[in-house]
């Protein structure tokens, strides 16, 4: 074994890639339903060192390269939470707010406990990035090997306890109030007299449906609806958005009709089609013109896994795929014009993603002073992530696109993860085994265990008991306060992917991601 770590020691870059392979393949392994997933490459690391070490031959990977994984994980995870950060500033600070303070008490749980136990600044920060189940907060406190010694002992039992707050939290989830309505297309017959504008109606409804074709009197040709289009009585339209909606516009205008306008594609068709074009990227869709230029309308936006309606504010990204009808005849110009192009989904956008990169690093540089002469700065992944968020948020300033396609923010901030993880696995690896000797392992995960319960549990009881929230989406809001992929797999896989588990997770990620970020950074300065 020396000659093979002899030669592993001299050749970093193989490293790396060796313990992500070895590493992602062990943390597919499912025991009872549950596996490690990204993070078991931290402990594939820690082994490998462990036993180079041992052996004579010590391990080390440059901290540089865990630097370029740790800023791309950021950045893009940044560009993915974005949109939804702000959004949900608008409608959920309260419950930001509160998960917010919630994770300061759990900092303040580590300090006092650490501090009490002689632990150093930086040991306690790794005990708090652990118990919150948060590699960016690690990364944010340097990756040094104290800090990552601290994050590996406490990580487990925070993972094991974020499931038993989901599992607690689904125990009951058939008696949710707020189970939300799936987006279906219905066929409505008009028999109102007023002649509304289709757009006014969706506009009342605040946008949250849209009318994709119309048969006047309900036996005339088929046609693709505008927004200036009028609605006759007689006309059957079809409706397309969450149930509950589309059934109080059916009421609205008229009743269900038996005639399924869909079915019939000898004027009119619809497409998936791929946004690859990039002049449209950050544009609501709206501004695209469609109805204008081709007679066509985008009626659903599929990104990622989650499908929305095709409102005219909705702002699409580079690799939406979209579903479109219009005109047999123009459906070409139309595939045309919004590209159709697999690049769309993998297409980085080299120049923002460089230059964002770079601002964000120089943010994270920026010395801000504090009392006593010393000094604080946010530190790089704070800093990358939060312009990330901006420009994920903006998409778009005049001809530049700010945002990178979903696909590709979703694997270039895996890979990164990645080698941040073996990168901080590698780092702790030469202390792990000294620590379990010296006992300072089990010390640092009673420590964490505390810091644990405030947080995850903490979330779960205020979620549930103040805010009354159903047991479903608080899965996902546990998922969201942890910022852990791993709970929000979990949750889903116990939920069959239920919508709201998404978006409890959404509603509270982005910013128990940035809290969590900047409390490491105040722990190691105390």
């Amino acid at each position: 074994m020396d000659v093979v770590f002899g030669f592993l020691a001299a050749q970093p870059v193989i490293v790396v890639f060796l313990l992500v392979g070895l590493g992602s393949a062990f943390g597919r392994i499912r025991i009872a339903g549950v596996s490690l997933g990204a993070v078991a490459v931290l402990f594939a690391a820690m082994g490998l060192v462990a036993w180079s070490v041992a052996v004579g031959q010590p391990i080390a990977i440059p901290a540089y390269i865990g630097d370029v994984g740790l800023v791309v994980f950021a950045f893009c995870t940044g560009i993915l939470a974005g949109p939804g950060f702000f959004n949900a500033m608008k409608t959920a600070y309260p419950l930001m707010i509160v998960v917010s303070i919630v994770l300061a008490l759990a900092a303040g749980t580590a300090l006092v406990l650490g501090k009490w136990a002689g632990l150093s600044a930086v040991t306690i920060a790794g005990v708090f990035a652990g118990a919150a189940t948060n590699t960016p907060a690690l990364a944010a406190t340097g990756g040094s090997a104290e800090a990552t010694v601290g994050y590996a002992s406490t990580y487990a039992f925070a993972i094991v306890a974020a499931m038993a707050a989901v599992a607690l939290a689904l125990r009951n989830r058939e008696k949710d109030k707020d189970t939300p309505s799936p987006i279906v297309d219905k066929p409505v017959r008009v028999d109102t007299t007023s002649i509304p504008k289709a757009a006014d109606i969706a506009k009342a409804h605040g946008d949250r449906v849209t009318f994709s074709r119309r048969s006047p009197a309900g036996d005339g040709p088929i046609e693709a609806i505008g927004p200036d289009t009028t609605l006759s009585a007689g006309d059957v339209v079809n409706v397309v958005g969450p149930s509950d909606v589309v059934d109080a516009i059916a009421a609205e205008l008229g009743h269900t009709s038996a005639i399924d306008i869909t079915r019939d594609r000898s004027r009119l068709d619809f497409r998936r089609i791929i946004l690859s074009e990039s002049r449209h990227a950050g544009r609501p869709i709206a501004s695209l013109g469609l109805q204008a230029r081709f007679g066509a309308n985008i009626v659903r936006v599929r990104r990622g896994d989650v499908e929305f309606v095709g409102s005219p504010t909705f702002v699409l990204q580079l690799g939406d795929r979209l579903r479109v009808v219009g005109p047999i005849d123009t459906m070409p110009a139309v595939t045309s014009y919004l590209g159709d192009s697999e690049r769309g989904l993998a297409d980085i956008n080299p120049a923002i993603f460089g230059l964002g990169i770079t601002v964000g690093l120089l943010l994270g540089a920026i010395q801000i002073p504090l009392p006593g002469g010393t000094h604080f700065s946010i530190g790089f992944a704070a800093g990358a992530l939060i312009i990330g968020l901006i420009m994920g948020r903006v998409g778009r300033i005049g001809p530049v696109v700010t945002a990178l396609p979903h696909t590709a923010s979703t694997v270039l901030a895996e890979f990164g993860l990645l080698v941040f993880l073996a990168f901080a696995g590698a780092n702790a690896g030469s202390l792990i085994v000294p620590a379990f000797v010296s006992g300072e392992v089990f010390q640092l995960a009673g420590i964490g265990v505390a810091v644990t319960l405030v947080a995850t549990f903490g979330t779960f009881l205020v979620v549930k008991y103040v805010f009354r929230t159903g047991g479903t989406r608080l899965s996902g809001v546990v998922g969201g306060a942890q910022t852990n992929p791993a709970i929000l797999g979990f949750a889903n896989s116990r939920t069959s992917y239920d919508v709201r588990v998404a978006l409890g997770y959404s509603l509270v990620y982005p910013a128990a991601m940035v809290v969590k970020i900047l409390l490491a950074q105040v722990l190691v300065v105390f």
